[in-house]
């Protein structure tokens, strides 16, 4: 099941599937749009909420896997995820969000006892920075530091503007010996080649904040992605709103403009952009190893990759359990992936 399917990023893997012979089950909250994309493609449909665990884990009998992309996730995986583990069901997203990673990482023992697997995580995030990270922590066993980057032009998707946005209330994270800490947004700032040119970047809350740690097991972690100096500039102002971002009618309005005036980029613009990812690690000695990886633009990889990752699941059956992508499809997986380089790891 692809729910969600009436999404900027859901649509897009939906029609991949179908045009793949796979035969998804549609699902989502919005009957009139799922029901016309579902008739189009020739694919089965379900309409239900996430209002309660007993009323997903009905809507998901029979359904072997659910891939969901319906954010916002902080407010939408929850319910999904006890409903999988409720009707037996292995669960994807393609979450960016700390806190789902964390709320997913702490089920590990219901997951396992009821023979589930749990992924979040399995698009753009964070299947290359995952990759990345595992990679640098199988070259220095003994690395504790970690630092990820992107480079990426990809446009933003409604969803992804609607999460940016509920960031702005969370503000930055980074992890210092094994704990999370909240810190400003662009905390930290630094140059960084991520494999086209050194640029400025800046730290972001970015997925791998929690699943590189639960991946590597390095205790201290940042990630950034490059930015415009005029950017930047406007992060750091908006550090001095804090009070604004912590009214929801702020929140919720600025998301439902999102939902109706961003639109995501089309495929031409999908098709000619493309993503370039850099990792750091260093050990108490001081000694470092870089790593670098290009990738398809970023919602390619969330077309490509979570096919892949249902492509295993329903295929190879692994045990039951919470995964990072890294780990459930090993390091090299990114590589794999339509339009990505080798990942390449220098000292």
């Amino acid at each position: 099941m692809v729910y969600g399917a009436n999404g900027y990023s859901g649509e897009l893997i939906a029609r991949e599937a179908a045009g793949r012979g796979m035969r998804p089950i549609l699902a989502g909250r919005n009957p009139e749009r799922i029901k016309a994309l579902a008739g189009e493609l020739g694919l089965e449909h379900r309409v239900f909420d996430l209002d309660s665990v007993e009323h997903v884990a009905l809507a998901l009998q029979g359904v072997d896997l659910v891939l969901h992309c319906a954010g916002p996730f902080s407010a939408t995986s929850a319910p999904m995820i006890d409903g999988c583990l409720s009707s037996g069901t292995h669960y994807l997203d393609i979450t960016g969000e700390i806190a789902v990673f964390e709320h997913a990482h702490d089920l590990g023992a219901e997951a396992r006892e009821a023979k589930v697997v749990i992924c979040p995580g399995v698009g753009f995030d964070v299947v290359p920075t995952d990759c990345v990270a595992v990679t640098l922590k199988d070259a220095m066993p003994d690395a504790t530091h970690l630092a990820l980057a992107f480079e990426s032009s990809s446009g933003l998707s409604p969803g992804t503007t609607k999460t940016a946005i509920e960031g702005l209330r969370a503000g930055g994270a980074v992890r210092r010996d094994g704990e999370i800490i909240a810190v400003p947004q662009a905390y930290g700032v630094r140059r960084i080649d991520c494999g086209n040119g050194e640029k400025q970047a800046m730290t972001i809350p970015w997925g791998d904040v929690s699943t590189a740690f639960h991946s590597t097991g390095i205790p201290n972690i940042e990630v950034y992605t490059t930015v415009p100096d005029g950017a930047l500039r406007v992060v750091k102002a908006a550090n001095r709103l804090d009070w604004l971002w912590r009214r929801p009618r702020v929140i919720n309005g600025m998301q439902l403009l999102a939902g109706r005036f961003v639109k995501g980029p089309d495929s031409t613009a999908r098709t000619g952009l493309k993503t370039y990812v850099w990792g750091e690690v260093r050990n108490a000695e001081g000694r470092t190893l870089t790593a670098r990886v290009r990738t398809a633009n970023g919602y390619e990889v969330t077309i490509e990759a979570p096919l892949a990752i249902v492509d295993k699941l329903l295929n190879d059956r692994p045990e039951g359990g919470v995964y990072t992508p890294a780990v459930l499809m090993g390091s090299d997986f990114v590589t794999e992936l339509p339009g990505s380089t080798s990942i390449e790891v220098t000292g």
